[in-house]
Protein backbone atom coordinates (compact mmCIF):
# COMPACT_ATOMS: atom_id res chain seq x y z
CA UNK A 1 0.00 0.00 0.00
CA UNK A 2 1.22 3.55 -0.79
CA UNK A 3 2.51 5.46 2.23
CA UNK A 4 0.44 8.33 3.55
CA UNK A 5 2.19 11.60 2.62
CA UNK A 6 0.95 14.41 4.87
CA UNK A 7 3.35 16.96 3.39
CA UNK A 8 1.83 17.13 -0.10
CA UNK A 9 -1.76 18.35 -0.57
CA UNK A 10 -3.98 15.61 -2.02
CA UNK A 11 -7.23 15.73 -3.97
CA UNK A 12 -9.40 13.68 -1.63
CA UNK A 13 -8.32 15.61 1.46
CA UNK A 14 -8.78 19.07 -0.11
CA UNK A 15 -12.27 18.19 -1.27
CA UNK A 16 -12.99 16.80 2.17
CA UNK A 17 -11.97 20.19 3.61
CA UNK A 18 -14.23 22.12 1.22
CA UNK A 19 -17.11 19.86 2.15
CA UNK A 20 -16.59 20.66 5.84
CA UNK A 21 -14.90 17.39 6.75
CA UNK A 22 -12.06 16.82 9.20
CA UNK A 23 -10.03 14.18 7.34
CA UNK A 24 -7.41 16.61 6.06
CA UNK A 25 -4.10 18.17 7.10
CA UNK A 26 -2.68 21.69 7.37
CA UNK A 27 -1.16 21.54 3.87
CA UNK A 28 -4.54 20.59 2.43
CA UNK A 29 -6.31 23.44 4.23
CA UNK A 30 -3.63 25.91 3.15
CA UNK A 31 -4.04 25.10 -0.54
CA UNK A 32 -7.80 24.83 -0.14
CA UNK A 33 -7.91 28.35 1.30
CA UNK A 34 -5.67 29.74 -1.45
CA UNK A 35 -7.93 28.25 -4.10
CA UNK A 36 -11.04 29.52 -2.33
CA UNK A 37 -9.56 33.03 -2.25
CA UNK A 38 -8.96 32.91 -6.01
CA UNK A 39 -12.25 31.13 -6.71
CA UNK A 40 -14.81 31.81 -3.95
CA UNK A 41 -17.39 29.44 -5.47
CA UNK A 42 -15.22 26.36 -4.95
CA UNK A 43 -16.97 25.25 -1.75
CA UNK A 44 -20.33 25.73 -3.46
CA UNK A 45 -18.98 23.64 -6.34
CA UNK A 46 -18.06 20.88 -3.91
CA UNK A 47 -21.51 20.85 -2.33
CA UNK A 48 -23.23 21.04 -5.72
CA UNK A 49 -21.14 18.12 -6.94
CA UNK A 50 -22.24 15.96 -4.01
CA UNK A 51 -25.89 16.97 -4.47
CA UNK A 52 -25.73 16.05 -8.18
CA UNK A 53 -24.35 12.61 -7.34
CA UNK A 54 -27.19 12.01 -4.90
CA UNK A 55 -29.76 12.90 -7.58
CA UNK A 56 -28.01 10.87 -10.30
CA UNK A 57 -27.52 7.74 -8.17
CA UNK A 58 -31.12 8.00 -6.98
CA UNK A 59 -32.40 8.25 -10.56
CA UNK A 60 -30.28 5.28 -11.70
CA UNK A 61 -31.50 3.24 -8.72
CA UNK A 62 -35.13 4.12 -9.39
CA UNK A 63 -34.58 3.03 -13.01
CA UNK A 64 -33.56 -0.42 -11.78
CA UNK A 65 -29.76 -0.22 -11.51
CA UNK A 66 -28.52 -2.38 -8.64
CA UNK A 67 -24.74 -2.25 -9.21
CA UNK A 68 -22.44 0.77 -8.92
CA UNK A 69 -18.74 1.22 -9.70
CA UNK A 70 -17.51 4.49 -8.14
CA UNK A 71 -14.05 5.20 -9.59
CA UNK A 72 -12.11 7.89 -7.75
CA UNK A 73 -14.44 7.69 -4.78
CA UNK A 74 -12.61 10.06 -2.44
CA UNK A 75 -13.07 10.22 1.31
CA UNK A 76 -16.35 9.17 2.91
CA UNK A 77 -18.82 11.98 3.51
CA UNK A 78 -22.58 12.34 3.84
CA UNK A 79 -24.67 10.43 1.30
CA UNK A 80 -22.00 8.11 -0.06
CA UNK A 81 -22.98 6.09 -3.12
CA UNK A 82 -23.91 2.95 -1.19
CA UNK A 83 -26.08 4.90 1.24
CA UNK A 84 -28.03 6.57 -1.56
CA UNK A 85 -28.38 3.43 -3.68
CA UNK A 86 -29.34 1.17 -0.79
CA UNK A 87 -31.98 3.62 0.43
CA UNK A 88 -33.78 2.94 -2.84
CA UNK A 89 -32.83 -0.75 -3.16
CA UNK A 90 -31.20 -2.41 -0.12
CA UNK A 91 -29.89 -5.26 -2.30
CA UNK A 92 -27.60 -2.96 -4.31
CA UNK A 93 -23.90 -3.81 -4.72
CA UNK A 94 -21.31 -1.02 -4.73
CA UNK A 95 -17.58 -1.04 -5.42
CA UNK A 96 -15.47 2.00 -4.53
CA UNK A 97 -12.11 2.58 -6.23
CA UNK A 98 -9.34 4.93 -5.07
CA UNK A 99 -5.56 4.90 -4.72
CA UNK A 100 -5.22 7.50 -1.96
CA UNK A 101 -3.88 5.73 1.18
CA UNK A 102 -5.97 7.98 3.44
CA UNK A 103 -9.10 6.87 1.59
CA UNK A 104 -7.95 3.30 2.15
CA UNK A 105 -7.51 4.03 5.84
CA UNK A 106 -11.14 5.17 5.98
CA UNK A 107 -12.42 2.40 3.74
CA UNK A 108 -14.33 0.76 6.58
CA UNK A 109 -16.73 3.71 6.49
CA UNK A 110 -17.38 2.87 2.84
CA UNK A 111 -17.78 -0.85 3.45
CA UNK A 112 -20.90 -0.67 5.58
CA UNK A 113 -23.89 -2.16 3.83
CA UNK A 114 -27.40 -3.37 4.27
CA UNK A 115 -27.71 -7.07 5.02
CA UNK A 116 -29.25 -7.58 1.59
CA UNK A 117 -26.56 -5.69 -0.34
CA UNK A 118 -22.79 -5.57 -0.52
CA UNK A 119 -20.01 -2.99 -0.68
CA UNK A 120 -16.32 -3.43 -1.48
CA UNK A 121 -13.23 -1.25 -1.84
CA UNK A 122 -10.56 -1.60 -4.53
CA UNK A 123 -7.27 0.20 -3.95
CA UNK A 124 -6.10 0.96 -7.49
CA UNK A 125 -5.39 3.77 -9.91
CA UNK A 126 -8.63 4.38 -11.77
CA UNK A 127 -6.66 4.69 -15.02
CA UNK A 128 -5.72 1.02 -14.75
CA UNK A 129 -9.00 -0.17 -16.22
CA UNK A 130 -8.05 -3.83 -16.49
CA UNK A 131 -6.97 -4.08 -12.84
CA UNK A 132 -10.05 -2.24 -11.58
CA UNK A 133 -12.48 -4.39 -13.55
CA UNK A 134 -10.73 -7.60 -12.52
CA UNK A 135 -10.96 -6.75 -8.82
CA UNK A 136 -14.46 -5.30 -9.04
CA UNK A 137 -15.76 -8.46 -10.69
CA UNK A 138 -15.66 -10.19 -7.33
CA UNK A 139 -18.58 -7.99 -6.25
CA UNK A 140 -20.22 -6.86 -9.50
CA UNK A 141 -21.66 -8.96 -12.31
CA UNK A 142 -20.61 -7.19 -15.51
CA UNK A 143 -23.08 -9.29 -17.47
CA UNK A 144 -25.79 -7.09 -15.90
CA UNK A 145 -26.12 -3.28 -15.99
CA UNK A 146 -23.77 -1.24 -13.81
CA UNK A 147 -23.70 2.49 -13.07
CA UNK A 148 -20.15 3.73 -13.63
CA UNK A 149 -19.39 6.90 -11.63
CA UNK A 150 -16.48 9.27 -12.26
CA UNK A 151 -16.77 12.35 -10.08
CA UNK A 152 -13.78 14.69 -10.30
CA UNK A 153 -11.65 11.95 -11.83
CA UNK A 154 -11.43 12.87 -15.51
CA UNK A 155 -9.82 16.24 -14.78
CA UNK A 156 -6.88 14.34 -13.32
CA UNK A 157 -6.35 12.60 -16.68
CA UNK A 158 -4.92 15.69 -18.28
CA UNK A 159 -4.53 14.34 -21.83
CA UNK A 160 -7.90 14.60 -23.59
CA UNK A 161 -7.40 11.52 -25.75
CA UNK A 162 -6.19 9.42 -22.82
CA UNK A 163 -9.21 10.47 -20.75
CA UNK A 164 -11.62 9.60 -23.56
CA UNK A 165 -9.92 6.24 -24.12
CA UNK A 166 -10.16 5.42 -20.41
CA UNK A 167 -13.90 6.11 -20.45
CA UNK A 168 -14.33 3.99 -23.60
CA UNK A 169 -12.46 1.09 -22.01
CA UNK A 170 -14.74 1.10 -18.98
CA UNK A 171 -17.92 1.54 -21.02
CA UNK A 172 -17.00 -1.32 -23.36
CA UNK A 173 -16.94 -3.64 -20.34
CA UNK A 174 -20.47 -2.65 -19.29
CA UNK A 175 -23.67 -4.42 -20.27
CA UNK A 176 -26.36 -2.63 -22.30
CA UNK A 177 -28.59 -0.58 -20.04
CA UNK A 178 -25.62 0.55 -17.92
CA UNK A 179 -25.30 4.16 -16.80
CA UNK A 180 -22.32 6.52 -16.99
CA UNK A 181 -22.43 9.31 -14.39
CA UNK A 182 -19.66 11.91 -14.61
CA UNK A 183 -18.81 15.29 -13.16
CA UNK A 184 -15.82 17.65 -13.23
CA UNK A 185 -14.82 21.28 -12.84
CA UNK A 186 -15.43 23.42 -15.91
CA UNK A 187 -13.45 26.34 -17.32
CA UNK A 188 -13.80 30.01 -16.33
CA UNK A 189 -11.27 32.79 -15.76
CA UNK A 190 -11.57 32.51 -11.97
CA UNK A 191 -11.53 28.74 -12.02
CA UNK A 192 -8.44 28.80 -14.26
CA UNK A 193 -6.58 30.74 -11.56
CA UNK A 194 -7.59 28.07 -9.06
CA UNK A 195 -6.37 25.41 -11.49
CA UNK A 196 -2.95 27.12 -11.61
CA UNK A 197 -2.68 27.19 -7.80
CA UNK A 198 -3.68 23.52 -7.66
CA UNK A 199 -1.14 22.40 -10.23
CA UNK A 200 1.67 24.37 -8.57
CA UNK A 201 1.10 22.86 -5.13
CA UNK A 202 -1.28 19.88 -5.04
CA UNK A 203 -1.26 16.34 -6.37
CA UNK A 204 -2.24 14.94 -8.83
CA UNK A 205 -2.46 17.60 -11.60
CA UNK A 206 -5.85 18.77 -12.82
CA UNK A 207 -7.16 20.21 -16.09
CA UNK A 208 -10.40 22.12 -16.59
CA UNK A 209 -12.49 21.40 -19.68
CA UNK A 210 -15.40 23.29 -21.18
CA UNK A 211 -18.81 21.75 -21.75
CA UNK A 212 -17.95 20.71 -25.32
CA UNK A 213 -14.74 18.97 -24.24
CA UNK A 214 -16.54 17.22 -21.40
CA UNK A 215 -19.42 16.14 -23.67
CA UNK A 216 -16.92 14.11 -25.70
CA UNK A 217 -16.79 11.54 -22.89
CA UNK A 218 -20.41 10.59 -23.62
CA UNK A 219 -19.86 9.83 -27.31
CA UNK A 220 -21.81 6.73 -28.36
CA UNK A 221 -24.09 6.88 -25.31
CA UNK A 222 -27.63 8.21 -24.91
CA UNK A 223 -27.57 11.29 -22.71
CA UNK A 224 -30.30 11.64 -20.12
CA UNK A 225 -32.04 15.03 -20.24
CA UNK A 226 -30.98 17.80 -19.76
CA UNK A 227 -27.70 16.48 -21.20
CA UNK A 228 -24.33 18.00 -20.32
CA UNK A 229 -24.98 20.92 -18.01
CA UNK A 230 -23.93 22.71 -14.83
CA UNK A 231 -24.37 20.37 -11.86
CA UNK A 232 -26.87 22.56 -9.93
CA UNK A 233 -29.12 22.55 -13.02
CA UNK A 234 -29.24 18.79 -13.57
CA UNK A 235 -32.79 17.95 -12.44
CA UNK A 236 -32.62 20.93 -10.11
CA UNK A 237 -32.96 24.71 -10.32
CA UNK A 238 -29.81 26.01 -8.62
CA UNK A 239 -27.68 28.81 -10.04
CA UNK A 240 -25.10 27.69 -12.61
CA UNK A 241 -21.63 26.96 -11.25
CA UNK A 242 -18.33 26.02 -12.88
CA UNK A 243 -18.92 22.31 -12.46
CA UNK A 244 -20.13 20.28 -15.45
CA UNK A 245 -21.94 16.96 -15.35
CA UNK A 246 -23.86 14.44 -17.37
CA UNK A 247 -25.63 11.09 -17.14
CA UNK A 248 -25.89 8.70 -20.06
CA UNK A 249 -27.12 5.20 -20.80
CA UNK A 250 -25.38 2.53 -22.89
Amino acid sequence: MDELDTGVPQTARIWNYWLGGTDNFAVDRQVGDQIREAFPDIADNARASRAFLVRAVTQASEAGIRQFLDVGAGLPTADNTHEVAQRVAPESHIVYVDNDPLVMAHAQALLTSTAEGRTAFVQADGRDVEAVLAQASGTLDFGRPVALIMSGLLGHVTDDDAAAEMVRAYVEALAPGSYFIALDGSHSIEHAEAETIWNEQANPPYVLRGHAGFARFFDGLRLVEPGVTSAPQWHSSGRPLDVVCGVAIK
